[in-house]
């Protein structure tokens, strides 16, 4: 498979009014009670909990589609909010297990921690999904297909999918209205984007939607 072969997905919760969080969360440290309520089905399931370093929680289908995602992705690209919340809370061994590479506009020396993550710091999203490809490339090997996994935030993947760098996006739909806040799909240049479903699961928590646009 060649680099430009490896596909870039996005996963991202959000309220059934579009919102990835609340009003509170646009200011540091980027976290509120919306945030939470919405990801709190992924944070009760047994995968997540695991690569957090926690343990217990939840096994079924939707701890599975949340251990499929970790087990796809050869590389990750996040916003320098998304990693500025997250720094402390991760601790020395961050879940990723795998490079990432934050977009920012402050430079910073790479950040190399326990259990194979990370942090390199580039400028422009492009730069970021390039390099997180070629990172992809060099893991692959003949009994795997690893790719680009976009985590965030908002403003990110809203980048991405309007340089046409999304192959796969997938949305997990929690059942509550936010009413105000930072929406998804706010920053999307003027044109029409065809999608084509994959699947729509239903779980008592939230609804998974994903779509492919390659």
């Amino acid at each position: 498979m060649t680099i430009a072969q490896l596909d870039v997905t996005t996963d991202m919760t959000l309220s059934l009014d579009g919102f990835v969080c609340g009003l509170r969360a646009q200011q540091p440290p980027y976290l509120d009670d919306g945030f939470f309520r919405i990801t709190s089905w992924a944070v009760k399931r047994a995968a997540w909990r695991e690569r957090a370093g926690m343990e217990g929680g939840l096994v079924d289908a939707d701890d599975a589609l949340i251990a499929d995602k970790f087990a796809r992705a050869g590389a990750y690209v996040m916003g320098r909010r998304m990693f500025d919340s997250g720094e402390e809370p991760w601790g020395d061994e961050p879940p990723f297990h795998a490079p990432v590479f934050v977009v920012t506009n402050r430079p910073r020396s790479p950040l190399h921690r326990e259990g194979g993550t990370t942090f390199y710091f580039v400028d422009s999203v492009a730069v970021a999904v390039e390099a997180a490809r070629k990172a992809c490339a060099e893991r692959n090997d003949h009994s795997t297909s690893l790719g680009v996994h976009i985590s965030g935030g908002a403003s990110i993947v809203s980048q991405a999918i309007a340089a046409d760098m999304v192959d796969e996006l997938h949305l997990h739909i929690a059942p509550v209205l936010l009413g105000q806040g930072t929406r998804l799909f706010d920053n999307l240049p003027d044109k029409m984007i065809e999608l084509r479903r994959l699947h729509v699961i239903d779980s008592p928590e939230v609804t998974h939607l994903a779509f492919r646009l390659h």
